[in-house]
């Protein structure tokens, strides 16, 4: 076994890696970048070196740094968690080729098959794995999507090879709309994953989407630890997550479970993975293999006693996994919720801010996985996750009862939350009984139900008044690894929060264009709407942020003439940097 790992990621994710490390007497090392320096991942660790700025492209996904790093630390295995590197088959290969150091994952040959989404659907088709209807080749040409149209009727998807989460796909509903969503989702393949190329497959508009946990290890063992239905999503994003799923009879998920053995073999799979499907009308077929841990894998640990970040570890240290198949069992009923830091009400936009509450519930059958505290501050820089709550009971029926319970005990003021929407849905008929499926949120789920429900079960979101404590602990650096030092006699709310300076300063420090419309949080500009000259009104959409891994519409706030765009698609931006100024402003 090792004797110390980095674990190439931030947040609870890293916590849960380095608290299975603990178990194993595995030493840790956590990276971070200049906007993490205080995080709880940091102080859990016995080792933190700073990587970069805050620009996750500068340091989380900086490759050659965190490799460098986790030489200068001693490491010997590298773990990605999940996001950031985690999937890239180029940074996977880069650490095993790295003398000295081991991939917690699997091999990189098999995660750049799978990562190939054609390919992927190959090797499926191999092991005899229901696939959904559609090409196996990449298409270039207007016509090769409409002949699947034909083939198969529409409406089609066209996604992106490298794509996942929703990013990269265009359904396409006649054969009018094909050379336009064909362009965009190449633009966006090539945008979001250096990949333009992509594929047409017939696009199911009511399933089912359900994922199978698999196990592997080098010695010939495939496991499957049973599925997980993820179903609840909001722009084909998860957030709500449990296992197994309300939706399967036993026949189907023996064939699931099976399906997924045989696939991750038949592509020579190690360590830990999923394999996705699409069920409906009683059947199932192939989607996509997430080649590393996912966020829910929680549930299936609550079901099956399996700790399988552990598995992960041992499996890369090339030891057997003390299992067979028929050694798996399932007991009771597992549910994953996201705590975000968003606001239902006004369409889930990620409301950064410093939790004044933060008191998470306990007690009977509650997990909570989080790496932060009360206090702490929830950036703009990154995803909005607080935290997971995991809430497990004997059957379905008495994990929502007990998931009532413990959101309703779920404190956190400060910042908008999930919690509403959460509380919402165990009030929902449609997702109490199971029948949801994952275009329900956003057909069904109406605005006026989202502002009830916060107005109903918000916590407070007042300001964080200033800690006045006469002493402090602060971050410091020396050589690039972090130290922490006790200050005695306390600091301004200034000196400690970076507070002082302008709410509108830019990039550079100096104050933003005054009235111009400015990004509300760091992010990346995804796509710009309009040009100098333009006349545009007042909610007109001007340009596309993505921040904390959520696409957020940036709206004009008058009626007005486009003077200028400082910006352009890709550009990182800071809260407060101007992204279009109207004739006018100054």
């Amino acid at each position: 076994m090792f004797g110390t790992l980095l674990v190439a990621n931030r947040g609870e994710i890293a916590v849960r890696v380095m608290a299975a490390c603990e178990e194993l007497g595995i030493e840790t090392v956590a990276i971070y970048s200049d906007a993490d320096r205080d995080a709880g991942h940091v102080a859990y660790a016995d080792e933190a070196y700073n990587v970069g700025p805050a620009p996750a492209s500068d340091s989380y996904l900086d490759g050659e740094t965190i490799v460098e790093t986790a030489l200068e630390a001693g490491a010997e295995a590298i773990h990605p968690g999940y996001g950031f590197l985690a999937e890239n088959a180029e940074f996977a290969a880069r650490v095993e080729e790295t003398e000295g150091l081991t991939w917690v994952g699997p091999p990189s040959e098999a995660m750049e098959a799978l990562g190939e989404k054609t390919h992927a659907r190959q090797v499926m088709q191999a092991a005899d794995v229901p696939v959904v209807p559609g090409t196996t080749e990449p298409v270039a040409d207007p016509d090769e999507v409409r002949a699947v149209g034909e083939e198969y009727g529409y409406p089609v998807a066209i996604k992106a090879e490298g794509g996942g989460g929703g990013r990269g796909m265009q359904i396409v509903h006649g054969p009018e709309e094909v050379p336009d969503a064909l362009a965009t989702a190449r633009r966006e393949g090539e945008a979001y994953f250096d990949n333009p190329s992509v594929y047409v497959e017939k696009y199911l508009e009511a399933p089912k989407h359900i994922e199978v946990q698999i196990l592997a290890d080098e010695h010939g063992t495939v496991l499957h630890l049973g599925e997980r239905d993820c179903s609840l999503q909001r722009r084909h994003q998860k957030v709500i997550e449990e296992a197994p799923s309300p939706a399967l009879d036993d026949r189907l998920r023996t064939e699931i479970g099976d399906a997924a053995r045989r696939g991750v073999r038949e592509a020579g799979y190690t360590n830990a993975g999923t394999v996705e499907f699409l069920v409906q009308d009683g059947e199932f077929y192939f989607m996509e293999v997430n080649t590393r841990i996912q966020v829910e894998h929680t549930v299936t640990e609550e079901i099956t006693g399996v700790d399988i970040v552990r598995e992960q570890l041992r499996v890369a240290a090339g030891e057997r996994l003390p299992y067979s198949q028929d050694d798996i069992t399932f007991e009771g009923h597992s549910i994953e919720f996201r705590i975000n830091a968003e606001n239902p009400a006004e369409g889930f936009a990620p409301t950064p801010g410093k939790l004044v509450t933060y008191d998470p519930p306990g007690t009977i059958g509650v997990r909570i996985d989080d790496a932060i505290s009360q206090g702490d501050t929830i950036a703009g820089d990154y995803d909005s996750m607080i935290a997971k709550l995991i809430v497990t009971a004997a059957d379905r029926e008495r994990c929502l009862a007990r998931s009532e319970r413990a959101l309703s005990h779920f404190a956190v003021d400060g910042v908008h939350t999930t919690i509403p929407f959460h509380r919402l849905m165990l009030k929902d008929e449609t997702f109490v009984t199971g029948q949801h499926t994952t275009n329900y949120l956003g057909e069904s789920v109406t605005d006026d139900q989202l502002e009830a429900a916060v107005e109903r079960w918000a916590g407070g979101v007042e300001l964080a008044a200033a800690d006045r404590s006469s002493a402090r602990e602060i971050a410091v650096e020396v050589d690039g690894r972090r130290h922490t030092v006790t200050i005695e006699g306390g600091l301004s709310v200034a000196d400690a929060d970076g507070a002082g300076s302008s709410p509108a300063s830019g990039a550079g420090g100096g104050p933003a264009t005054d009235g111009a419309i400015v990004a509300e949080m760091q992010g990346t500009v995804l796509s710009v709407a309009v040009e100098p000259g333009d006349e545009i009104a007042a909610g007109e959409v001007v340009c596309v942020l993505e921040a904390m891994k959520m696409e957020n519409d940036i709206v004009a706030g008058r009626d007005g003439t486009v003077a200028a765009v400082p910006v352009s698609e890709g550009d990182s931006v800071d809260m407060g940097d101007p992204l279009v100024v109207l004739e006018g402003d100054r």
